[in-house]
């Protein structure tokens, strides 16, 4: 650290540029309007914002300032004189042809460039090209082909098409084979051009557990099976309804046409719409097989069940024998099962007729006869030629033309319930035959006493005319015996699927 002693000699911790023990003389005082000019321009923004205070004394300055540094660079920017460039003469003969060659053009436009050799006495014309020793090839079997034909098609002869379909024929039943099959042809090499190439191996998947290969070895043709190991444990989704029940279950994995099936087989029991709530929880068993080569194919549904907490909706898709129909049997044809073996069939919808009601069941004025008469059925109007469906199954008492009901169909149903249909434009069924719910069984017409084209719908119960709006169209039946037990084994078995597996 310099000092200062009372003779003004600096000793250690002067200021810079003193000298050492060397007198400092005192900096001479700065005049006064000097200072003041000094304090004045500083104050003074020579730069102030153009965009505020437009019009006042610093806005007009700074104008200024900006004018002048604009001059400033204009006056002082430096100038250059164009120089002229050299242009290359333009190349031609082998130089022209030596610089195409290492160019590049592009292929969209028709590029011909690149290095090239051309033919020299070296080079001998072939007569023909040599053909490949063998060709991969392959073929898709169509809808409704033949095995034979799709072969020769991709270029097999008659003789080796035929001989690998009668091969293929002792493995499986060749019209079993789904259509859109693929099948990979390997043609080995030919002697000539005038006959056709050997088949010399042909691979296909002739079933989804079943894949066949094919080979030409010294005795000819010989075919190879190989067994493709098949997992068949049933596909279980559980999940919420939610806002829609469609979309939850689509959400969870169901497939699309499952969950159309899951819709239809819960509607037999509850109103979609009405009955189940967003609570409430789904559980979907569809059929499912999974091939040991990593294929999987979704098959039809198994397992319909709703869970409203205090009451379980459970249906099981199930057929006891579909070799033995007995058409008095409702059990035998097999469908939609509860836990309990029990299986109710409604009609298809509330009317026979899609259309809309034109006189209702009772007393009317008849618009031919002009007097008050009992009405003893409902007249549904819609368009002529509108299919009419059997409400439920039946047998056809009678068909044909009866009086003012025209062309008329008599269903009788059994436990004394009949229902009859006039005024058909034409018949589709005939008497003594069997009908079943939704099948149709005639035409919407105006044949006997009618005004226009409707169906007149009359319902009997033990002889006596009812009105049809307050019959019920459903048919409940029981499993039993060993039936039964047969079912039971079977929803033990697909409740014991887990979720996911």
């Amino acid at each position: 650290m310099f000092l200062q002693n009372d003779q003004g000699l600096e000793l250690a911790g002067s200021g810079a540029g003193r000298a050492f023990g060397r007198a400092s003389a005192p900096p001479a005082p700065e005049p006064s309007h000097a200072r003041r000019l000094r304090d004045s321009a500083a104050r003074i923004d020579w730069v102030p914002d153009l965009g505020d205070r437009i019009g006042s004394v610093d806005w007009w300055r700074g104008l200024a300032t900006c004018t002048a540094l604009c001059a400033a660079t204009w006056a002082l920017a430096p100038t250059f004189r164009p120089m002229a460039g050299a242009v290359p003469a333009p190349l031609a003969g082998a130089e022209w042809d030596e610089s195409r060659a290492q160019g590049i053009s592009p292929l969209g436009q028709g590029a011909d460039t690149g290095r090239r050799m051309a033919a020299n006495d070296l080079v001998a014309p072939l007569a023909e090209v040599p053909e490949r020793p063998t060709l991969e090839l392959s073929a898709t079997l169509g809808q409704g082909d033949a095995f034979d034909r799709v072969l020769m098609r991709a270029g097999v002869g008659r003789n080796d098409a035929e001989n690998a379909a009668a091969l293929v024929a002792q493995s499986v039943d060749p019209s079993a084979i789904p259509a859109g099959t693929r099948i990979a042809l390997t043609l080995g090499r030919r002697p000539d051009r005038t006959v056709a190439r050997p088949l010399e191996k042909l691979d296909f998947r002739a079933r989804f557990d079943l894949a066949l290969s094919l080979s030409r070895s010294v005795g000819g043709l010989s075919v190879d099976r190989k067994a493709i190991a098949i997992d068949s444990t049933p596909l279980r989704i559980q999940g919420l309804v939610g806002s829609s029940l469609y979309r939850s279950a689509r959400a969870a994995g169901v497939p699309a046409k499952a969950v159309e099936s899951f819709l239809k087989a819960i509607s037999t029991r509850l109103s979609i719409g009405r009955d189940v709530t967003a609570s409430d929880s789904f559980d979907v068993i569809v059929q499912r097989e999974r091939a040991a080569t990593g294929e999987t194919r979704i098959g039809d549904l198994l397992f319909a069940g709703i869970d409203q907490g205090r009451r379980k909706v459970q249906l099981v898709r199930f057929a006891p024998d579909a070799a033995n129909v007995d058409p008095d049997d409702e059990t035998s044809r097999g469908g939609w099962f509860d836990a309990n073996g029990q299986t109710e069939r409604r009609a298809v919808s509330g009317m026979p007729v899609l259309g809309h009601i034109t006189s209702n069941f009772g007393l009317r004025m008849h618009p031919l006869l002009g007097f008050t008469r009992m009405h003893k059925g409902l007249d549904i109007g819609a368009p002529y030629g509108s299919p009419i469906h059997a409400m439920t199954d039946g047998i056809v008492a009678f068909a044909g033309r009866t009086g003012g009901y025209g062309n008329f169909v008599k269903l009788v149903h059994g436990g004394g319930m009949a229902s009859g249909y006039g005024h058909m434009s034409r018949i589709a069924v005939s008497s003594g035959t069997r009908v079943r719910a939704g099948q149709v069984i005639g035409y919407v017409g105006s044949t006997g006493m009618s005004t226009g084209p409707h169906l007149h719908w009359e319902v009997w119960k033990n002889g006596a005319a009812i009105n049809p709006r307050s019959v019920s169209f459903a048919s409940v039946a029981m499993l039993s015996g060993e039936k039964l037990r047969a079912f039971k084994a079977k929803v033990a078995q697909l409740l014991a699927v887990r979720v996911g597996g």
